[in-house]
Order: structure tokens, then sequence, then C-alpha cells
């Protein structure tokens, strides 16, 4: 288990929280990837692939609440707040993000699908 971070903060106008480790590492993860790669089963699937989740580009985080001693809980504006983010998953998160978020892009445009919120 990876160690807790020293830090995280939520910038809520750029859009990115950023989690500092004790070894100096430091992660802005933007707001959209943590919903996009949400640890949730909703997002990450229930044994299957994970979901594409579209439309997400201005989402936002309204509250974030500590899960024991090991991970944090984001409340998204959108209404999802069931994926726990262990200290382990922002590390792989924050070390892995530009492979997934060219995954996820590479994932949209071949569903044809976009990151802006569509209206109905």
């Amino acid at each position: 288990m990876a160690d807790a971070p020293t830090d995280i903060t939520l910038h809520q106008k750029s859009k990115i929280l950023e989690v500092v480790f004790e070894d100096g590492a430091t992660y802005n993860l933007p707001l959209e990837y943590l919903r996009v790669y949400s640890p949730s089963a909703e997002v990450r699937g229930h044994g299957g692939p994970m979901q594409l989740v579209t439309g997400k580009k201005d989402v936002g985080v309204e509250q974030i609440d500590p899960v024991g001693n090991y991970a944090i809980q984001l409340h998204f504006d959108d209404g999802h707040n069931t994926g726990i983010f262990s200290w382990d998953t922002l590390r792989e998160l924050g070390e892995n993000y530009e492979a997934n978020w060219a995954d996820y892009l590479k994932r949209l445009e071949d569903a044809g699908a976009t990151r802006e919120k569509l209206w109905h």
C-alpha cells in the first residue's frame, strides 16, 4: 500500500486535484480524468470491460471525504460519488496519466463520442 499523500489540494478554478506524496512525487490530476477513471464499479465495470464515460469535460468536485486512513471519496458535481480513490489508485493514476489520457481520447474517437456535455 502506498504511503498517504502529504497534501491534497482541490483547485476549483482550474479543475485540478493536486496530490503530493512524501517522496516528492506531485501529480496535478484533472477532475475530468479522475471522473472518467473513477475506481467505481459503474466505470470499471462489474468484471467486464471499463465503461467509456463521456461528456465530463467540465465536471467539478463539490466535496472530498476521507475514507479511513487509506483513501478519499470525491463527490463530483454530476452526482457521481461511488469511487473510492485509495492512495495506491491516486499514485497509479498520476504515474500513468499521459498513457491513460491518450487511451481515453482514442476510445472516445473510436466511439464517435465527445468530452463535451451534450444537452438534450
